[in-house]
């Protein structure tokens, strides 16, 4: 399948987000080449009609320039509706050229889920205050295989977080989507406790994961759909996840709870 780039002119770099833990957000990217089928923003579609989730990146090829002319006060989230070390920065090296335009006083966090965000530690060290995370779940192959096929591995991903930490960057770990029989929380804790500096949480969004996703995991992992779908069931599963948390005394920013309704 030929990937579709769409090139356009942005006319800001910086938009007001509410986010947890950000007041702005920055996309140098629309869309994302890894395709997650629980991704919640494929509801992107609706106003880029470039076809399905994962075949098309808009590009706001003008983003380097901006960001030199802009500032903001406050946090800046990179990125919401695409990951910003996505395969197709290999070559473009959009992020890396914004990161360098950039001001190095902006208060910036990032989250991917690809160690190439590993090439780029040598901008990291200029920023004053900058957070990196990498997305975690250690979902097992077969799980991988169907749901997110094209990202790095788990393994590949705990191990950006200990060479960033190494390097004096300060990180984060974002467990998610946090799937009851699919997703062991405590275990993931234990492997990135030692070079991870704090912890973003976030329970699956079944709702916001797509029609594709909900069938997928109601065939194949009824028990877990049902939990997230019952609303006294899912509550109690969450209040169970985060006496786990609790018990293993790390530093946690965040915990991203989507309850179902009645």
């Amino acid at each position: 399948m030929k990937l579709k780039l769409i090139k356009i002119k942005a006319k800001k770099s910086f938009t007001p987000t509410k986010i947890p833990g950000a007041d702005y957000v920055i996309n140098q990217y629309v869309g994302c080449q890894y395709s997650c089928m629980y991704c919640y923003a494929k509801f992107m579609c609706r106003w880029y009609k470039y076809g399905k989730w994962g075949e098309w990146i808009v590009v706001k090829e003008n983003l380097p320039e901006l960001v030199k002319k802009e500032n903001v006060k406050g946090k800046v989230y990179m990125s919401s509706v695409s990951d910003p070390y996505q395969p197709i920065e290999k070559k473009l090296e959009l992020t890396r050229d914004i990161l360098k335009s950039m001001n190095k006083n902006i208060k910036l966090g990032i989250l991917t889920k690809s160690d190439l965000v590993l090439r780029d530690i040598d901008v990291f060290k200029e920023f004053k205050d900058i957070e990196v995370g990498l997305t975690i779940n250690g979902f097992n192959k077969y799980i991988k295989k169907k749901i997110e096929p094209f990202y790095p591995t788990t393994e590949k991903r705990m191990d950006a977080l200990k060479i960033l930490h190494e390097n004096g960057i300060k990180n984060y770990a974002f467990i998610s989507p946090i799937i009851p029989n699919l997703v062991d929380v405590g275990e993931l804790i234990k492997e990135t406790k030692n070079f991870t500096d704090f912890y973003w949480f976030e329970f699956l969004n079944l709702r916001a994961s797509g029609k594709e996703f909900r069938k997928w995991l109601k065939q194949n992992y009824p028990e877990s759909y049902e939990v997230l779908s019952d609303k006294v069931k899912a509550e109690k599963y969450i209040k169970d996840v985060i006496e786990i948390i609790k018990s293993n005394n790390i530093k946690v920013r965040g915990v991203c709870i989507n309850h179902p309704k009645k």
